[in-house]
């Protein structure tokens, strides 16, 4: 026979580990777009070094170009707010101004760019004539990451849109895994513990890996092809999980 009292224990450690996922699901959420955010800038910056070096910064603009155009002319109505494409050039914009124009940066970029490019005409070596290289040779790599960090933004208002789709996947998913689990329940079918739980831990990868894959891609395609046939494979593996979940509580 079961022990009353370590039944109990296993239920309180499971609703506070439940509470505890609960309460850090936003900053887990929050980290997964910070690091994003940074992997999506490296990449960028290692692709101008590598592989696109004549576009330099100018591959992350036209990036960004794409994406207000492609938001603007294919996500004109949504469930979630009104106006994507404009509602996306006026975060764009907000973000532009309160970045560059409110903090300064973009004055103290161009004073320090027209400074920099003085001493490295000179003859003299000195210590301004090094330091204006390091600044012409990273000034390139700032704007593409700035202009990355916009087309970040855009990316996730992209996902932000593109949410009821995963919902009603993973909605869909759950209704015929669960009608299959009645059939399995009142019929002669095996319970697999195995699949189950194999399932299971595929959900939290299969919700946040197409997140990081769309936000760091280093070229502009449809959102579809990395959206759909992943909001495909949440529902398969929701529809696994509720099919497969024991069938006597």
């Amino acid at each position: 026979m079961k022990d009353p009292a370590n039944t109990t224990q296993r239920q309180q450690a499971h609703q506070q580990g439940l509470l505890t996922s609960i309460v850090s699901l936003p900053l887990r959420m929050l980290g997964v777009l910070i690091g994003s955010l940074l992997l999506s800038i490296i990449i960028e910056c290692v692709g101008m070094h590598l592989f696109w070096p004549d576009l330099g910064w100018r591959h992350a603009q036209a990036m960004l170009d794409y994406e207000l155009n492609h938001l603007s002319s294919h996500f004109t109505r949504s469930a979630v707010v009104q106006e994507p494409g404009r509602t996306a050039h006026q975060l764009v914009e907000g973000a532009y101004e309160w970045i560059f124009e409110k903090t300064g940066l973009l004055d103290w970029m161009s004073q320090a760019s027209a400074r920099s490019r003085a001493p490295s005409q000179a003859d003299a070596r000195d210590l301004r004539f090094y330091i204006s290289q390091v600044y012409v040779w990273s000034e390139r790599y700032l704007i593409a990451a700035a202009f990355t960090t916009l087309t970040f933004m855009v990316r996730l208002l992209v996902l932000v849109l593109t949410l009821p789709l995963f919902l009603l996947a993973a909605f869909v998913g759950m209704v015929d895994g669960l009608v299959r689990r009645d059939i399995r329940k009142f019929g002669a079918g095996r319970e697999s513990g195995f699949i189950y739980h194999r399932a299971k831990a595929s959900l939290m990868p299969l919700a946040v890996l197409p997140w990081i894959i769309y936000l760091t891609l280093p070229v502009s395609v449809h959102p579809l092809l990395v959206l759909l046939p992943s909001a495909a494979l949440l529902g398969l593996a929701v529809n696994i999980t509720a099919a497969s979940f024991k069938k006597y509580l």
